[in-house]
Parts: C-alpha cells; structure tokens; sequence
C-alpha cells in the first residue's frame, strides 16, 4: 500500500476527518507496560520471578491477538526480552520513579537497532508459558522510547510553515507515522490544488518538504498515516500543532510569514511597550476577557463590540476605564484564554434572547443554556491551537490573516494606553484526545501528548485530557508557542492556568526561552494547586506552590483569599455563608454563623500572612503569643507562608473562578447589612490585597460590584451571566438564578438573596467603590514599600502591631519602614484596616510621639471615601488611631 501514489487529492477533500485503513478491533488496548528508553521496558504488577518468558510482538498492520491460555496470532514477528535487576542510571531512575514496581525487561542489543521501525505499527508485550500461550498481555507506553530515540528533534526550530522568497518548508514531528504528505488549499474553504509527499528524517522523526515560492496566503492540513491502539492503521486529516493561524473553525492551517508587513497593523513596528518594571512585585493586574470588555459597552461600534478591534476605540467607555486605572497605577491587563479555543462557533456564533424576568427566576438561564454550546462566549480554557490567535474575536474568522493583525492591534492600543499585555495559557491539557476530530496531538502521535494513567488512560484531573509536558516534545511545544506569543505579539507576562501539572524544570527553560525572545524580563506567573496524578511530586518536582521556592515564578496564594472571603473556593449549598475576615466573621454574625474568637484571631493571623508576601521565613507573632515563622502557621494542613521571595506570590480576592467577590459577600454579610456597607466590605477586600506585598491581581469589575448573578462557574454562562458595566450604572445581580448545571443545587439558598432588593447596589455605590480602588492603586503607587523587593526587605521594613491573643482582632495595623529605601516616598507608612461596623480606637505604643498624618491621598480634595479625612484620627501624645467603621486608612511620616 502506498498512500501517496498518484498524489489523490481526494483524502483532502473529504468529508471524513479520518479514514480506517487497516481495522484491528480485537487488539489489546491496555498499556500497563512502560518504554523506559530505547531498550528497556518495565512492566508494573508483574514480579521479576514470575514464571514464564518475555516477547514483544510487532505487526505493521495490527493483527495481534493475544488472549489469555492461547498462543499470539497476527504478528508479524517476536523480539525476545531478559530480566534485568541492575540499577537506573539516576537521570533515568528519576524520570520512570513513578511506575509501579514490576519486572524490567531488556532487548537485545541487535534487536535496539530496529525499535524505530516497530514503534511504527503494533507492539505487544507477552509474558508466555513453556508452551508459548499467553499468561500476561499488555501493550506499551511509549513516550520514554520516543524521546531517547529522538531527542535530536527537540533541537528543529522550523516545525510548522515557514514561508519566505527562496521557498516554503513545511515540517511535522510524527515519528510513529507510517506516511506523512501535505494537502494544499488556496483558501479556506475550496478544493485541494495539490496533495504532496513528505520525506521523514530518521534521526528526528519529523517530516518534510519544501515548495518553491512563497506560499503566504494558502492553506494546509496533513495526511497522517498512523497505527492507533484498538482502532488500527488510520488516515489522519489534521492541522498543523504549530499553526499560526487557520481558517474559520480551524479546519485548516494558514501559511503566514509573522513579520510580513501585511500582518502589522498601521505603525506596529514604531509603537513603543511599556517600559520593563523594575520587580515583579511592581505587578497590579487586571484579568479581563476580551468579549467581555466591549460585548455590552454601546460607546463601541457594533462591529467591533467583542472583538480584539474594540481595544483600539480610545474614546469608549471601557479605553477610558482602563486609561483611567493606568493612570492610578494598574500596570497589566491580562487576558483570558485568546488562543485558537475549540468550542466557540467563530462563523455563525448565536446569541440568545434573554427573556428579563423575576430576579430569582429560572428563565433567563434557560434561554442561555438552550444554546451554550453554539452561543458566541467561553472562557475559553479549551485550547485547539496554541499558537494561533482565536478567530471569534476577529472580524472574519475565515482570514486567516484578519486574526494575526488584528491580535496585534489589540497589543498595541493596551501599549499605548500604558498597559503590559499579559495572557492567559493552558497548556496543561487539550480539547479532545484520541481519534476525536479535534484532537490534534494525539492524531499525529498516538499515546505521546497525553498523559496517561497506569492502565494508558488519559488522564483528566485538570477537568479535559491532560498533557505531558514532561515528555520532550510536549515541553518543546509549550515552550515554542510561549516565546512565538512573547516575540511576535510582544506578551508582556503570562497567566499559567493549573501550572501545578508543569515541571518546574520546564518552566525555568520557559523562563529563559521567552525572555529571549522578547529581550526583555517576562514576568510568569500561575496556578500552583497540587493535585492529581502529579501531586507531591509523584512524576517530577513541580511548578506547584511549595515547589517554586527561589525560581522567581509566581503562584497565586489561596491563604489570605479564604481568610478574607471566608469559606472555600469550591462551597456550595449552606457552607457559602461561611464568613470570612472582613464579612464579620463572629465580630458581625450572619444568621449561619458559629465561628469563635479563636476562628477569627487565625483568620486575622492569614491576613497578616498575605499582607507579609506569604514569606515562608517572615516572623511573626500568632494568636498564641508564639513567635513563629509563617512556615509554622497553619492553613488547612499546609504552611501558610511559602513563597521565598515576595515576587512569588500572586495575592488575589477574587477571579474568574467562583462566584465574584460581590457575590461571595452576598452569601456571607448579614442580610441587614446595608448597600452603602457592602460596597465598604468590597473595598475592604480589595484595599488588604493592595496593601499585600507580591504581585497584586484583581479582577476585572470587582472595583465596579461586578455580580454574575451568584453563579460560581460562568465558563459556559453566556454573555447574559459575564456582563461588564464600564458606566457604572448597572451591577447584574439579581438577573435570574444562575445556569442550572454548575448551581442548581445552591439554587435554595441563592433564590431569596436575588430577590431581595437591598442587596442590589445603586449607581452612587458602584462608583463610591470604583473611585475608592482608584485611591488604592494610586497609594499602591505611591511608594515602593508597598512592592518590597526581596523577602529580606519585607522582613526588615514591615512590621505588625496589634497581634497575639490580647489584640483587637477587627483591626490590621502594619508598619513600613521607609528610611533609605529608594522609592519609598516617606519616612514611615502605616496602614490601619478595620472591618468592623463600629468605629474602633487602636493602641500602638510605638506610634507615641511620631509624626503621622494621612496619605495625601486621603488628603486630596477629590479623595473618594471622606471618612478618613472627616473621622479618622491620630493622637501622638497617647499614640492612639481612631479608625472609622469598615475603612482602610493609612498614614505616613513625610
């Protein structure tokens, strides 16, 4: 058989996305078996005395059968393999630590040499009695044989389309591929000009051509002829995992040149970044999805309303909102997923008819999820292409070059309004695995991407299949699509979502990798949660919260988030109203509440730990009287305080994830609590994450009560559920109950606070609070010891009063030094936070005879929140701080 005679194109063309060509329904599929490298194999559950012996048959079509008490039929041929008890070489021992215990096995040295060949087809592993039936049959993960034989792949710098005057390369690693050749289009959409082979290099397994010409413009797919485990020999028709770009729905790869001046828009190349911040924790984030930001602003013409175009009108509410935080001192918009994601319609999206309704009724969230899956919105944590920009947020999806130029307009007009570009990743898993139509990875290397459990499962704790970038090719990739957005979008940091599931190892090469390809420091950080079949550590030292120390990488602390909020991320049902630190937890019950003074003393000491940069070393005193390191102070099992350098914490409120951090204190407030008193609760939450030391990241609308109408998981909820008021006329809650499949079961408890009317702030409040996170950035702003740069700073410069057993627990009150350090601005700083309904008179001895007065952002005439200029007061002969019911106040020393 030979795919490529005649050159037919009608594989390109057809309607099918894949073509059986040799059926093999009866071969084993369970791979509980494991290359190690070229050689060696490890077999788990199988002891190294067991009776019997070892072969590994091979078919090139998929023929064998091998059940239990019966002799294997179907293969083409047997290699035999001896038992072996000499140790790893370390490297290797470190890599295959996590597969059970099981015999080793070793081929022979003259059978290495044809390994490459065999893991083309078919490949069993059989333990045999004396009389050769089958005792034992598995088949075998291969990544480890993979990346021994081809490491020298890691090395090609010209996978996917490469463009230029001399000719266009096309290349594809699919070392397993039995064929390999290249479909033509010139469109997106019409019949294929030509069908071409494609040469493999045995020392990288990739495959090849090249054309004369420069093919810019054209599109492309490849035909992948591969054996797949339990299906059999199949014709693949699948993009390109470098594409740049594709055509609408991604069905096809686009040719594109990224440094074509027809994929610039106007003035590209002139138009300066940002300059670099001098530390990480100069960092104040805003995380932002890009429909979001224009979707509902009617100041942005229609076409562009939900599309990266929308960036570029400087005159709309939402330039001006995001001018007018640069402006105080946000230094990034970090977007939500804008990569080629899988499961938003780009050509004919639909946006339903959403009925206005009771504010507890179930209407609105019917008609949204009568067409979530074909509605024009998603969170987009489903990635399709890494490398590609997602076309729904273009103007035509089916020009391949629209969503290139017009990505970069977006970069440009946030650069020119002052702000860092940053982007959300994820790499840590793909749409679909397997023979799925969108399932790329793994429909050019069968069981190489993914990771894969004991049995050769894909593993899917991360929510969708999980990837492996432990293995080489997998890293590789993350690694080339990451600088490709660093250089040629100019990505001023990234967001990783669920970093956890990351080595360590591969993203310090990232580190090092975008920085390159920038020239310029690019800030990383991400989701450290330790889970899954990578927890503690079971496959590698990951990128995980306790295992970043020192790697400048930051990680989002989950510490003085629950202790502020109260509760957990993930509560339903009753356990949402359990209160935090500033919605009165035992200070200001609501009518759930059973916490102790004891309960709210550790929720004030995990503020505290926040407000330290969640420094592993940092000492304090704790609600015992003990001087203790925040290494020693308890979060649910784990140390509180981990990071070892400020610049590797991410101190955050709320984000996408959960309910907003409005709504999470609808839950947990007292349901007398005022409109005026919710929106002071709000700015509460956001002043202790402004005052933290590390990287501060807020939520887009949090300064504006953003509510998604109690809805905890609104990845799928339509526009209706993720509405941005950039007027601050409007808040959305109480527009129905929240989608019924992530919430229905909260629904009893959510139904009577969307109907209650005095929850729902007034336009006076939302501004009250927007103009009160002004003041916070701009005090943020004003001096560097807000942003400490090394833990020895913050263990020399900030200092707590008010802590032990005997403190007043409603307020924060800490101290920094200021004498000498560059960009301090003042002498001293002290910031006082009380969240308590009642004014409160603070103590500190140390403050006796000093000379505090106000912020000069309290002092200015336009200060949003009167209440520190009008009933705040500092007595130096006493050293005594009177502090306003729920304010944040602080005072410095000029």
């Amino acid at each position: 058989m030979s795919p490529t005679a005649g050159l037919d194109t009608a594989a390109c063309n057809a309607d099918a996305f894949a073509t059986t060509l040799q059926a093999a329904p009866d071969a084993p599929t369970d791979a509980s078996a494991y290359w190690l490298d070229r050689g060696l194999l490890q077999w788990p559950g199988v002891a190294a005395d067991d009776t019997g012996t070892y072969r590994l048959y091979h078919s090139a079509t998929g023929g064998i059968t091998a059940g239990p008490g019966a002799a294997v039929t179907g293969a083409d041929g047997a290699l035999a393999l001896s038992p072996i008890g000499t140790p790893l070489p370390p490297t290797l021992a470190a890599r295959s630590d996590f597969i059970g215990e099981g015999v080793r096995l070793s081929l022979a040295p003259g059978d290495v040499t044809r390994v490459p060949a065999l893991l083309r087809g078919q490949l069993v592993l059989v333990r045999e009695d004396a009389d050769g039936r089958v005792l034992a049959a598995t088949t075998v993960q291969h990544p480890g044989a993979l990346d021994d034989l081809f490491a020298a792949a890691t090395a090609l710098d010209d996978l996917g389309a490469t463009p230029g005057s001399d000719g266009t390369g096309f290349r594809v690693w699919a070392p397993t591929a039995r064929d390999v050749s290249l479909c033509l289009y010139d469109d997106g959409d019409g019949a294929a000009s030509a069908r071409l082979p494609m040469q493999r290099d045995d020392a990288t397994g990739a495959w090849s051509t090249r054309l004369p010409g420069d093919r810019s413009g054209d599109y492309y797919t490849y035909l992948v002829d591969v054996f797949v485990p339990g299906t059999g020999v199949v014709r693949n028709r699948v993009t390109d995992p470098y594409s740049v770009s594709l055509t609408a729905n991604s069905k096809r790869s686009y040719v594109a040149d990224l440094d074509a001046p027809a994929l610039k828009p106007t003035g590209w190349d002139d138009t300066p970044r940002p300059t670099p911040l001098a530390a990480p924790t100069d960092m104040v984030i805003y995380e932002l999805h890009v429909r979001d930001f224009s979707r509902d602003d009617t100041t942005v013409t229609d076409a562009n309303r939900g599309k990266y175009l929308a960036f570029t009108e400087t005159r709309s509410d939402g330039m001006r909102h995001l001018r007018s935080l640069a402006d105080a001192g946000l230094t990034d918009v970090h977007l939500l997923p804008v990569f080629d994601l899988a499961t938003v319609p780009e050509p004919g999206c639909i946006e339903p008819d959403v009925p206005e309704a009771a504010a507890d009724g179930q209407a609105q969230q019917a008609a949204v999820m009568a067409v979530a899956a074909r509605d024009c919105f998603n969170w987009g944590y489903d990635p399709y292409h890494f490398n590609a920009p997602e076309g729904s947020f273009a103007s035509n999806a089916a020009d391949g070059a629209a969503r290139i130029r017009e990505f970069r307009a977006m970069v440009q007009a946030l650069h020119a309004a002052g702000l860092r570009v940053g982007m959300d990743v994820v790499y840590n898993h793909t749409t679909a695995s397997g023979q799925l139509e969108r399932s790329v990875l793994d429909r050019i290397v069968p069981g190489y991407y993914q990771r894969l459990d004991a049995n050769g499962k894909v593993t899917t704790s991360t929510c969708c299949d999980n990837t492996a970038t432990e293995h080489l090719m997998m890293g590789k990739l993350m690694l080339d699509s990451a600088a490709l957005w660093a250089e040629h979008y100019r990505i001023d940091s990234f967001r990783f979502d669920l970093m956890g599931h990351q080595p360590r190892d591969a993203m310090e090469q990232l580190q090092r990798r975008v920085n390159e390809a920038a020239g310029r420091h690019v800030n990383l950080i991400g989701e450290g949660w330790n889970f899954g079949e990578v927890a503690d550590g079971a496959r590698f030292v990951q990128a995980s919260q306790l295992s970043l120390q020192g790697s400048g990488i930051g990680t989002f602390s989950d510490r003085a988030r629950d202790a502020i909020r109260g509760g957990g991320a993930g509560d339903k049902g009753a356990a949402m109203f359990t209160q935090g630190y500033v919605n009165g937890m035992h200070y200001a019950p609501n009518a759930h509440d059973t916490a102790s003074r004891a309960e709210l003393l550790h929720a004030a000491d995990l503020v505290r730990a926040g407000l330290a940069g969640t420094l592993a070393e940092y000492v304090t005193t704790d609600a015992s009287g003990a001087t203790i390191p925040l290494s020693r102070l308890d979060y649910k099992g784990q140390p509180a305080g981990y990071a070892a350098q400020p610049g590797e914490v991410v101190n955050y409120v709320e984000n996408h994830d959960n309910q907003t951090l409005f709504d999470v204190n609808a839950f947990k407030l007292p349901a007398d609590t005022s409109r005026d008193d919710r929106a002071r609760v709000q700015v509460l939450a956001l002043a202790l994450n402004a005052f933290s030391q590390g990287i501060a990241y807020f939520h887009a609308g949090g300064e504006l009560l953003r509510s998604k109408s109690l809805d905890r998981n609104s990845f799928d909820s339509g526009d209706w559920f993720n509405r941005l008021d950039w007027s601050a006329t409007d808040n959305h809650f109480g527009t129905g109950l929240p989608p019924a499949p992530d919430n229905r079961e909260s629904w009893p408890q959510m139904a009577p606070l969307l109907a209650d009317p005095s929850i729902k702030p007034t336009a006076r409040g939302i501004a009250f609070t927007r103009d009160a996170f002004l003041d916070l950035l701009r005090i943020r702003d004003s001096s560097t010891l807000f942003r400490l740069r090394t833990a020895d700073d913050v263990k020399r410069r900030l200092r707590f009063h008010n802590t032990g057993p005997a403190q007043n627990p409603v307020v924060i009150a800490g101290e920094l030094d200021g004498r000498g350090y560059p960009g301090a601005g003042f002498e001293a700083l002290l910031y006082l936070v009380n969240v308590s309904p009642e004014p409160q008179v603070l103590p500190i001895d140390a403050a006796r005879g000093r000379r505090f007065v106000l912020h000069p952002v309290h002092r200015a005439a336009g200060a949003a929140d009167p209440r520190p200029h009008e009933s705040a007061a500092f007595d130096p002969a006493s050293g005594h701080f009177a502090v306003p019911a729920r304010t944040a106040v602080v005072y410095v020393i000029e």
